[in-house]
Formats: C-alpha cells, sequence, structure tokens
C-alpha cells in the first residue's frame, strides 16, 4: 500500500508540475499557406499544385538518388567564414512526371542561382505523385544547408 500511495503521488505531482511544450506551428497542406508564397507565385506557376498527395513522387533510384545527382549538378559556392545557408528549393513534380517549374529563394544570392541551375540539369523523368487515383502536380520544398567536413 506504501508502494502503491508513493507512486500514485509521484504521477499526480509529475501531472501537475510538467511544463508545457510549446506548440510547433502547423504546416501547411496548401500552397497558398506558405510564409513564402508571394514570393513564390510570381517566380512559377503554383497553379493546381499541391504539398500533399496519396502517393508522392519517386525519382528513379529513390530521393537519395535524385539528392546525389542534384549534388553533382549544382556548382559549388564558396562560403565566407561561419557563414549559414538558408536557401530553400522549390520545384513541381509535373504530371508528366517532369520538372518544368523551380526556383530557390535565400540570402546568399550565389548558392541560390547554383541552386535553381543544379535543378534544371536534372532531367530525368519522376514517377508522378498521384491523389485519388490521379497524376497531380506536386510542389516540393528542399532546404539546403552546408556541412563541415
Amino acid at each position: 500500500m506504501k508502494h502503491l500511495l508513493i507512486i500514485f503521488s509521484i504521477l499526480f505531482s509529475a501531472a501537475f508540475s510538467a511544463q508545457e511544450t510549446p506548440e510547433k506551428p502547423a504546416e501547411p497542406t496548401s500552397v497558398g499557406q506558405l510564409q513564402e508564397y508571394g514570393t513564390l507565385v510570381k517566380k512559377m506557376n503554383l497553379k493546381d499544385a499541391v504539398l500533399s498527395a496519396d502517393v508522392k513522387p519517386e525519382y528513379p533510384g529513390g530521393f537519395g538518388a535524385f539528392g546525389r545527382k542534384f549534388a553533382e549538378n549544382m556548382e559549388t559556392v564558396k562560403l565566407k567564414n561561419n557563414e549559414q545557408l538558408d536557401t530553400k528549393l522549390y520545384f513541381i513534380v509535373e504530371k508528366d512526371g517532369y520538372i518544368r517549374n523551380a526556383t530557390a529563394t535565400g540570402t546568399n544570392k550565389k548558392h541560390v542561382e547554383a541552386a535553381e541551375a543544379g535543378i534544371k540539369r536534372v532531367f530525368e523523368r519522376w514517377k508522378p505523385a498521384q491523389k485519388n487515383g490521379k497524376p497531380v502536380r506536386y510542389l516540393y520544398i528542399v532546404p539546403l544547408f552546408s556541412k563541415k567536413y
């Protein structure tokens, strides 16, 4: 009985003294909810593009293979000491599986330009995204960051 009382008091006190964790901002469910929407709509055709689908687009060999291909095609940009990248790459996998709309945003203009040029050199056809059994235009958002080796 004494053990039960101790366990109950620990659980009871933990329930009332637990700190609340701040809620993460909700992930956008539509392209129009993106924080960068105003910039993106000026640079690319977002009509009928979706952020979620029943089946995501698939690059031949998987997303890892896409990452390697993109990295091979992207020009290396020198960074200043301790410079952090905030570049985001946006591209739409069209209903036919090709990438036709792509852009990048960020504070380092050379890195943004290199990312945009790199994605335009990826010519392989993707398996398109599907929603309700039909192909859809899918907007991928890929954050790019620097790694120290």
